[in-house]
């Protein structure tokens, strides 16, 4: 059995071998994407239940892995939370009485963040909603 030391030790791996999870898609390679997700004229932004269901149909549709939820219901009204995930995060704030929701989507590797649109557009029967993609880590070659 090898010691951690002894593995500190070996031989590094040259560069080019290294696995570093980021995306090339057709001419861009970046860390992940990111969505800014606001919806507007919303529903069942109070229903805790509601939003972690709809969290969880989510990183499903999206091929991500959950690792754990956590959402806190504010008093009178209003929820903030995070689904972490190994692939990163879909984080929420919604103001119920202004009927408008906030979330994000940062995830990476072999997943399709994209789905979420859709998935919450159509469980909040939003009116209106606005989508800002922003590929992190992009590497101009």
């Amino acid at each position: 059995m090898k010691t951690v030391l002894e593995d500190m030790t070996k031989d590094p791996v040259p560069f080019s071998q290294e696995k570093d999870y980021f995306i090339t898609r057709g001419s861009k390679r970046y860390a992940g994407i990111h969505l800014i997700i606001d919806l507007y004229g919303a529903s069942h932004l109070s229903d805790i239940a509601y939003i972690e269901k709809t969290m969880r149909r989510c990183v499903e549709a999206s091929r991500a892995t959950l690792l754990h939820i956590h959402l806190h219901h504010f008093e009178p009204d209003g929820i903030s939370g995070v689904a972490v995930l190994a692939e990163s995060h879909i984080s929420v704030h919604t103001w119920p009485e202004s009927r408008y929701a906030a979330f994000d989507v940062f995830m990476c590797g072999d997943t399709n963040p994209e789905v979420c649109i859709n998935i919450m557009r159509e469980a909040f029967e939003a009116e209106h909603l606005d989508v800002k993609e922003i590929l992190r880590g992009e590497v101009n070659e």
